[in-house]
Order: structure tokens, then C-alpha cells, then sequence
């Protein structure tokens, strides 16, 4: 059974720590980085509204939000989680997952999943990891298929969006046993990125 703990994960100029209100202040500036919180199919909090955002994920019991921090400067680029840990079938979700505007279709995204797949199936020994998206968010659809989950199917009428609609949910996955081609295709499209510049 699985024991998701709050840790600190480095890697590729990326660290994910533990979120706290000490992170406000520069989740505030990665919000305000491209104004996300306008987009009405993600999860980003309007500026005044980032410690309550903070405060409500440490509530959760069945999640563990990290802030997303760019190792060589410590500005904050945004936030991921740990979501829906379900210990007794040794399955987590990594989602409310969001970035500055400027970090945005860099190597933090790609970086970020290695991390928190490598920590869940090498470390944790999760038999599963599921992803879940907003039915209209076909940037973070094809995201997550690159990634090489694979798409389970939709949940109807599932979540309030911040309009007051109710979005259909994506969900995807990966198991066990897909992770091994999954983490080297994930260190290969790093590389790429970094051969490219």
C-alpha cells in the first residue's frame, strides 16, 4: 500500500516542493503571467485569490500540491499535485497542474511529469497513475497523450467549471507496466529539446 508523503523532487533544472503560503507571492506572478485565470477551462486562481487557493489544497486529505520552481533563480513557475491518492489499490492522479504563460511549451512541462511519474512507480510503487483534463482543453488533451498515457474515456457531467458549466472530464492513464517505454521516451524528448535548444 502505497504512502504518499510531502517530499521535495529535483530534476533538469525543475524542483517541486511542498506548496505552502510562502509560495503565494510568486504563484501569484506566475498566474498574473499571461492573466490564466481567464481561461475558463483550467484551474488557475485570480490573483487576489492564491492563499485561499494555497489553503484549500493543503485541506485536501487526498492530495499533495507542490509549488513548481525553477532550481537555477527559485522563481515559482506555477503548480502540480498528487490528487485522488487511493492507497488500498496503490493509485495516484498528477493534476491541477499549470504554468506562467513564459514556462509554457518549454522542457518544465515534460521535466515535471518525469518527476512525478519516476517518484509514484519507482519510489511509491503505484500500480497506476491516472490523468484527468476538461473536455475543451485539447492543449493539455494532447499534452497528456504525448506523455503516452492512454485515454480511458469521458466522464459525463462531472465538474463544475469556474463559469458555473459542467464540464465532461477526460481521463487517462498509465500502469506499471507501460512505464519503463514511457520514461525513456520521456528522457528522449528532453534531450531532443535540449539538442534543439
Amino acid at each position: 500500500m502505497i504512502n504518499v508523503d510531502r517530499v521535495t523532487l529535483e530534476f533538469n533544472g525543475v524542483r517541486l516542493e511542498p506548496l505552502s503560503l510562502a509560495h503565494a507571492d510568486g504563484l501569484r506572478a506566475a498566474a498574473e503571467d499571461g492573466e490564466l485565470w481567464n481561461l475558463r477551462i483550467t484551474s488557475v486562481p485570480e490573483p487576489h485569490n492564491v492563499e485561499s487557493y494555497i489553503l484549500k489544497s493543503l485541506e485536501m486529505p487526498d492530495r499533495v500540491a507542490f509549488a513548481v520552481i525553477d532550481a537555477a533563480t527559485d522563481v515559482v513557475m506555477g503548480t502540480t499535485s498528487y490528487h485522488d491518492i487511493l492507497p488500498i489499490v496503490d493509485r495516484v492522479e498528477i493534476g491541477w497542474t499549470w504554468y506562467a504563460k513564459s514556462r509554457q511549451r518549454s522542457h518544465v512541462n515534460t521535466s515535471c511529469k518525469l518527476l512525478l511519474l519516476s517518484h509514484a512507480f519507482d519510489t511509491l510503487g503505484c500500480a497506476v497513475v491516472g490523468l484527468r483534463t476538461d473536455n475543451f482543453n485539447y492543449a493539455s488533451q494532447k499534452a497528456i497523450e504525448r506523455l503516452g498515457a492512454k485515454k480511458d474515456g469521458v466522464i459525463r457531467h462531472h465538474w463544475p467549471r469556474r463559469d458555473g458549466t459542467v464540464r465532461d472530464t477526460v481521463m487517462y492513464s498509465i500502469v506499471r507496466g507501460e512505464w519503463p517505454e514511457i520514461k525513456a521516451h520521456l528522457h528522449y524528448k528532453l534531450s531532443e529539446h535540449a539538442r534543439l535548444g
